[in-house]
């Protein structure tokens, strides 16, 4: 199994934060020997610098972007995503979404697609549906808009910026990574903060 992390310019750090660190350390994983990695993909090759001024290079170009059926194309919010350079990164996404392929979109991602029209027939959210429309005046996804942190439609997860702790639940929840009663003990400290969380994550991994 991989996970395609998109990587643009202005890539908003702090929504990926808790999917990345857990999936690159592998700390709570079932099984921390599972064949699984972290891919990172850009338009190009080429050097990308983050909204916190991180630089990621790239380690596939979005030309040589092939996924499996157990694949997640994990889309992060920037401030790029309105730009026509970014467009073949969102139509990718809606191609694999309509082939069965798993999809994350958090923030300016959700608007890139709406704009390749990926959202108009599936349940979705986003920062408002006053941001989709705005973003995208060719959005035709309103009755589909839930007012949610985040939402899973099968293959798809969308999610508010304001919402990275759902974002990652959710995205756990789809990749089957963790035993649920980590799963569960995990949101529930990020959550609360409640030291019985802590208690339960250790016992869960026993």
């Amino acid at each position: 199994m991989k996970v395609f992390l998109v990587v643009l310019n202005t890539l908003a750090d702090w929504e990926i934060g808790y999917i990345t660190a857990e999936l690159h350390s592998k700390r709570m994983f079932a099984d921390p020997a599972a064949d699984f990695a972290l891919v990172k993909v850009g338009l190009s090759d080429q050097e990308i610098v983050t909204m916190g001024g991180m630089r990621i290079k790239p380690d596939i170009a979005l030309d040589a972007l092939r996924m499996g059926p157990d694949d997640l194309l994990l889309m992060p919010g920037g401030e790029t995503w309105q730009r026509p350079e970014t467009a073949p990164m969102a139509r990718y996404a809606r191609e694999q979404l309509d082939q069965g392929k798993r999809v994350a979109a958090i923030c300016g991602a959700t608007a890139a697609l709406a704009g390749a029209g990926a959202l108009d027939e599936r349940p979705h959210t986003s920062n408002a549906r006053e941001f989709l429309a705005m973003s995208c005046p060719a959005y035709a996804g309103g009755p589909h808009y839930r007012e949610q942190a985040a939402v899973r439609d099968g293959n798809l997860i969308t999610a508010s910026g304001l919402a990275p702790l759902e974002f990652a639940y959710e995205v756990f929840k789809l990749l089957n990574v963790f035993r649920p009663a980590t799963l569960e003990a995990w949101f529930k400290l990020y959550q609360t903060r409640e030291p019985k969380y802590f208690h339960a994550l250790m016992a869960s991994m026993e």
